[in-house]
């Protein structure tokens, strides 16, 4: 007769990341931060959705039209990248959610449960397959050759041309967004108008619907935020590790460079650099947070890899022969990385505030719609919706920001009982 095996109470080994992930779902006010990026994402990525004056339907006797899809990608409607971008993930999520409902009602089981599995490989395809469609419609020619994905057309003020139809006794059927406003609609008779039931928080002095420039600002704040700390956070672990890696005069060198940089005021430092160039666009914004804030990065991961370098798995690992650079970037950066990523995301907050700082400044790109350049109308003019709105909304994103970083920050946590 075979003996059952007695029962054990030793629970199954936990990564190191189960744990992290477990203390940070324990830590209710950085779930409730993540939900609000979550949210943040999804206003970004609608935001067409919510406030446009482009209809969805348009019907006004020359038959059933759908001028909305179209003007997604109308660079005289938006002129600037991210939009294109944000435009592009709006488009094909709603391709994606249209495939996914039929193919999960007509796959067998086993297929979707494979799907389902596989799905951040799916994920990463889908993302690489936005940048790509993104790289190709950027640019407005291939050298002489003018780029077809570049579209520009007349855009039609479908608003302004219904109320015009419709004043002269004709029928028209037109399904709009709902705050039918474009962000770059001015409309100089109704400037400085206060919160009324058709312009939600308002108009600026060009008569721009507040509301409209609330919503695609969050895109440029999100974008600013994002890819300002990829920049840095990628110099700073370049120049970090091979500071504590090789040590000796490559990290004396390293180190005098992070000093030097430190010395300056990084907030003037990037003051100097935007005001030299004539035309800023919001990629310079981008690239002149991320060459000016790479420092604190650089000198966490040094200090991490002199921790790491002279121990037992980096000593195993040169005794295999394995390359340098192999070594630097397998084995001991993953083991270096934690704290960059609580500084990234604090460092997201950081750069949202500085982008901020400089359109209220003036000098900023003029052809976004951020919630800086709405603040400093606001004062200027003396006019609180103009300054509560974009206040609210800075105060807000930083300090989820900085909540999810401080939750990132106890879970990561050695100490911490797992």
């Amino acid at each position: 007769m075979e003996e059952k095996p007695e029962p054990t109470d030793q629970q199954p080994a936990q990564s190191y990341s189960d744990m992290v992930l477990r203390r940070l779902g324990r830590n209710r006010v950085a779930v409730f931060g993540l939900y609000c990026i979550a949210f943040l994402v999804l206003i970004a990525i609608a935001a067409p959705l919510l406030s446009l004056n482009q209809p969805f339907i348009w019907s006004a006797g020359e038959g059933l039209q759908f001028p909305f899809f179209r003007a997604l990608f109308n660079r005289l409607l938006f002129e600037n990248s991210v939009d294109i971008l944000f435009n592009l993930l709006l488009v094909l999520g709603l391709l994606l959610g249209l495939l996914a409902l039929p193919l999960g009602l007509l796959l067998p089981r086993p297929l979707r449960t494979k799907l389902w599995r596989s799905r951040g490989v799916v994920l990463r395809r889908v993302l690489l397959g936005v940048v790509l469609c993104f790289l190709l419609m950027s640019p407005q020619r291939f050298g002489q050759i003018p780029n077809p994905l570049f579209f520009t057309e007349r855009a039609l003020n479908y608003r302004e041309r219904a109320a015009e139809l419709r004043a002269e006794g004709k029928h028209v059927t037109a399904v709009f967004p709902l705050a039918p406003f474009g962000y770059r609609e001015t409309n100089p008779g109704r400037n400085l108008q206060a919160p009324d039931l058709e312009h939600w928080l308002g108009t600026d002095t060009e008569g721009r619907d507040v509301f409209s420039r609330m919503l695609y600002g969050t895109r440029i704040s999100l974008t600013i935020g994002v890819i300002a700390v990829s920049i840095y956070v990628g110099i700073g672990i370049v120049f970090g590790a091979l500071a504590g890696y090789y040590g000796g005069r490559v990290d004396l060198w390293i180190s005098r460079l992070i000093e030097v940089m430190i010395c300056f005021p990084s907030f003037f430092l990037i003051l100097t650099i935007a005001a030299l160039i004539e035309e800023r666009s919001i990629f310079h914004v981008m690239l002149i947070i991320g060459l000016t804030s790479w420092t604190g990065v650089a000198r966490l991961i040094r200090a991490e890899f002199l921790k790491n370098v002279n121990l037992e798995y980096v000593q195993a690992a040169r005794a295999l022969g394995i390359r340098q650079d192999r070594i630097i970037f397998r084995h001991i950066l993953p083991n270096a990385i934690a704290p960059v990523l609580v500084t990234a995301t604090f460092g997201v907050a950081s750069a949202i505030l500085v982008e901020s700082s400089l359109a209220f400044l003036g000098i900023g790109d003029l052809t976004v719609a951020s919630w800086g350049e709405t603040l400093n109308t606001g004062r200027t003019e003396g006019k609180l919706w103009l300054v509560l709105a974009p206040g609210l909304a800075i105060f807000f994103v930083v300090s989820i920001f900085n909540l999810v970083g401080e939750g990132l920050r106890d879970a990561l946590d050695p100490k911490l009982d797992s």
